[in-house]
């Protein structure tokens, strides 16, 4: 949950949506890990629950909870050290980890005297809730349904047999894990599509892409049997935090009427990082983990060449990093690698570039097109999932075919329209900046699918 604690785009959600939720009316409360990393002090956190016996495994495991309040938000923190004293969200035994968390988050509840209509699990982390649910038979839950989403099914926490014991469950307990167990392992995010009540994805393009061989990961006869409860809503951004008329880490701020001021980011950022100065110079940035899913390779010598500077940021697989280190160390005064994580350099890149990069192979949803377009920055990627929902050529630039012909000639195309027309260039620009990206929308399409529950239910 950002910002307490972040990895990629499901903290940006979890600390997102809520809020937009909340000025719909809806009670909501989030239940989070205490990890090693979050400040109990600076949260102004309250122990609530103390020495609270659960069982797992045949053993009994002591938590307390505490209660904290982030962005108007009730935020319950589960303090487990023996899973999530580790400052990192991430570690070697994710899915007994979080297999533990999702058993004590229903043994807590009935404890806070809070029942929830809708329990929202995200990714593999919290898919055994519906399992956890069904099997316990617990009068409290009675009335409880479940939303299950998918921010990336890539991330399916594929784990042993053994690992279900954690939650006091074995291959027997369910049809729906006796058939998974078949193979000699247990799929989480199987388990979070056949047992959850709702599924949805983080884009309506994804909800169908996912249903063939190419973006499925494996999985998509389980998404095809399963595709009558399953529904894509486009994820939303933080429009308070990425405003380009406020934003505290950018050299000049600036609005749809003070667009030309935009150019002194530019020119800011070419001299902070060794780049020729020249505010006539295309700049084109990419802010991503740098792997597979990114379509870095696409990034050939014959791009490196084009009339155009490029500055990345991001870090992730060594080959990646390698990659761009070295067309940099060729092509020093018109191309930058940041090999580093880094918000207030996100935000200049997004504030100083003309065009936005993601070429990826796949994307769930994607933000960084979103928030390009709220800095008047022309995003131009590949057509799929949520990039394909948020892109037209109104308002950028798309390929189809994952080559890097089809890269190399859309990117011609957007520096052609830049030199020759900038006008036209402008006008694109300001539609961008026009389109309304906040969590309002997102948040009334997740109202209906809880509506949609209750009243199935």
């Amino acid at each position: 949950m950002a910002p307490l604690a972040k990895v990629g785009g499901l903290a940006d959600v979890v600390g997102s949506l809520p809020p937009a939720l909340a000025k719909l009316d809806c009670d909501v409360r989030i239940v989070l890990p205490l990890y090693g990393s979050l400040d109990k002090k600076k949260m102004l956190a309250k122990k609530i629950l103390a020495d609270i016996a659960i069982k797992s495994a045949g053993e009994e495991i002591k938590i307390n909870l505490w209660q904290a309040k982030v962005s108007g938000i009730i935020v319950y923190l589960i303090d487990c050290p023996k899973y999530f004293s580790k400052k990192e969200v991430y570690s070697d035994n994710d899915s007994e980890r979080f297999l533990f968390f999702s058993l004590a988050i229903l043994q807590v509840l009935p404890r806070l005297k809070f029942k929830p209509d809708i329990i929202h699990c995200h990714d593999f982390h919290t898919a055994l809730i519906p399992n956890l649910l069904q099997t316990a038979k617990n009068p409290y839950f009675k009335n409880t349904r479940t939303l299950y989403t998918i921010h990336n099914l890539n991330h399916q926490g594929k784990s042993k047999l053994g690992v279900l014991s954690t939650g006091n469950l074995n291959k027997n307990s369910l049809k729906s894990l006796s058939k998974d167990a078949r193979d000699g392992d247990i799929n989480f995010m199987v388990q979070g599509i056949e047992s959850s009540d709702l599924v949805n994805t983080v884009s309506p393009t994804y909800a169908k892409e996912i249903t063939t061989s190419i973006y499925g990961a494996g999985l998509e006869k389980v998404i095809r049997a399963n595709k009558d409860k399953i529904s894509g809503i486009l994820n939303g951004i933080d429009i308070d935090f990425f405003d380009p008329a406020k934003d505290k880490f950018i050299k000049q701020n600036y609005t749809l009427k003070t667009l030309d001021k935009k150019a002194d980011n530019k020119l800011a950022l070419q001299k902070q990082l060794g780049l020729k100065q020249d505010k006539n110079m295309p700049l084109a940035g990419l802010i991503s983990r740098l792997v597979w899913q990114k379509g870095l390779e696409l990034f050939t010598e014959e791009v490196a060449k084009l009339p155009c500077q490029f500055v990345f940021l991001g870090t992730g697989e060594k080959k990646y990093e390698n990659q761009l280190k070295k067309l940099a160390k060729k092509y020093p005064d018109k191309i930058s690698a940041q090999i580093t994580f880094d918000i207030k350099l996100a935000q200049q890149i997004y504030a100083a570039s003309d065009i936005f990069l993601m070429p990826s192979r796949f994307e769930p949803c994607g933000l960084g097109q979103m928030i390009a377009m709220r800095y008047g920055t022309i995003p131009l990627v590949r057509a799929t999932g949520g990039l394909a929902d948020t892109v037209n050529k109104k308002i950028g630039f798309s390929f189809s075919d994952f080559s890097p012909e089809a890269f190399l000639k859309t990117l011609k195309d957007a520096l052609d329209l830049y030199y020759k027309k900038p006008r036209k260039w402008k006008k694109m620009q300001k539609r961008g900046l026009k389109k309304d990206f906040s969590w309002n929308k997102s948040a009334k399409e997740y109202l209906k699918l809880y509506r949609q529950l209750l009243k199935n239910g």
